[in-house]
């Protein structure tokens, strides 16, 4: 596996053709073209101006507020043995306090975009910019609201991430289901769909897709699936929405493929590719802090319906984070990242050794490369073609047994019957995944007696 550079490698030298602004308007929905800024909001950038004095924002005055300072310890990426000492204090605490920018505090975007830089060789300057929101569920959404109208066509990768299924029903979209297997998502599907589209129906302006160790099926897309779809998206015109928190849970053996985002530098032109990012399963799941990377004319309608929604994401989130980042630093990132894959890709050795134990012959799989899931397909029929159904066992009796899972049909968007369960490796103990698995087992064989 490779881990980025500390250090951007892009050329700096090198020619990118954007996409004009003026192409983004056609992709916005009927509610980003009517969305005006915040009357207030909009003027934030007013008040840097040297020497204004300013009665614009509604801003408490922070000597009213009781936090003096903030410290807590965190574990030294060089040293996992060893913890280090985090202050938040001054003004960045005053920061941390107060209402921030719609898009994100000005020091966290420029290290994350430094980021970027380092993990996908994108230049600052090659049509694309970031904002920062709370977890990038929420972004994703506004996303979603931003691009799609009601009862719009969309293209989502199945099975999906359960979270983003709810979105586009409270839209009725038509969702246009693509079929992935063990390399991911399967780009002569989604071919197939686009080249038999009706002539006369206008086609589905977004894909929706999780790249590396999709939620639920744990499998990453290759690098030449990747790039058959970005094809795509430039033949018939969409965009992708690449939601990819498990990008850095990445532990299979051969190189990382490449993202979305980076691979685009391949095409003519940049700026089909929306890049959702987390910090959820590496920093803090409960920080809520995600950021979307993307073409500047989606994101400005992004920042507006944040602006109208919620305001901004937390200032003290925010600047905790940025605390921690700025001290370890894009090495001590990495090499924290760096832990964060191996840990995982362990928990994923001893959950395989247990599927194999108890559930050899009882059920088929492909080992996830990325992430936190195993997606397996129950055998309860042997001794026929019918695939069965995991739902009822799973929901009613693998639980009563003492074992609590996902039935496959929770992430496909027409709920179809399906033998296949989604099982999160994350949290649990090597004993408590062989007891659980043992479990299942007998749950499993005393269906087959059934059958």
């Amino acid at each position: 596996m490779t881990i980025a550079a500390a250090q951007p490698n892009h050329d700096p030298q090198r020619s990118v053709k954007q996409l004009p602004p003026e192409f983004y308007h056609s992709f916005l929905s009927k509610a980003a073209k009517e969305r005006k800024p915040s009357p207030i909001r909009g003027l934030y950038p007013l008040e840097a101006k040297p020497g204004v004095i300013s009665f614009l924002a509604g801003k408490p005055n922070d000597a009213m507020f009781p936090f003096q300072s903030f410290s807590f310890t965190a574990t030294c990426p060089s040293n996992p043995g060893e913890s280090t000492t985090v202050s938040l204090s001054g003004s960045d605490l005053a920061v941390g306090l107060q209402y921030g920018a719609t898009a994100g505090l000005p020091r966290l975007i420029d290290w994350f975009m430094g980021l970027q830089e380092r993990s996908h060789e994108r230049g600052r300057d090659e049509g694309w910019r970031l904002s920062v929101g709370t977890g990038s569920q929420d972004l994703i959404w506004k996303a979603v609201q931003s691009l799609v109208d009601e009862g719009d066509p969309v293209l989502i990768e199945s099975p999906v991430y359960a979270g983003v299924i709810p979105m586009f029903k409270a839209l009725h979209c038509e969702e246009n289901e693509v079929e992935t297997d063990s390399n991911g998502v399967c780009s002569d599907s989604l071919r197939s769909i686009l080249e038999n589209w009706p002539v006369e129906k206008p086609k589905p302006r977004i894909f929706y897709t999780v790249p590396y160790g999709c939620n639920p099926t744990g499998m990453t897309a290759t690098i030449e699936r990747r790039r058959e779809v970005l094809e795509l998206a430039r033949e018939h015109n969409f965009l992708i929405l690449e939601d990819d928190p498990y990008f850095y849970l990445y532990f299979g053996k051969a190189e990382r493929p490449s993202s979305y985002f980076k691979l685009e530098l391949e095409q003519p032109e940049v700026g089909r590719v929306l890049r959702f990012d987390s910090l959820s399963k590496i920093l803090s799941a409960g920080m809520r802090i995600g950021f979307v990377s993307g073409p500047k004319p989606i994101l400005d309608v992004i920042d507006l319906h944040t602006a109208t929604v919620n305001l901004q994401p937390s200032s003290l989130a925010q600047s905790i984070a940025l605390a921690l980042l700025e001290q370890w630093g894009y090495d001590g990132f990495y090499a924290h990242t760096k832990a964060v894959s191996q840990f995982y890709g362990e928990k994923r050795d001893v959950f395989e050794k247990a599927m194999r134990t108890h559930l050899g012959g009882l059920a088929e799989w492909s080992t996830p490369e990325a992430g936190m899931f195993f997606w397996f397909k129950l055998l309860l029929n042997p001794d026929s073609d019918e695939e069965g159904d995991s739902k009822e066992l799973i929901e009613k009796k693998a639980y009563e047994g003492g074992v609590l899972a996902l039935p496959g049909a929770v992430f496909l968007p027409n709920g179809r019957r399906t033998a296949y369960v989604r099982a999160a490796f994350s949290l649990s103990t090597e004993e408590q995944v062989n007891e659980a698995l043992e479990r299942l087992r007998v749950v499993i064989l005393k269906e087959r007696g059934r059958v």
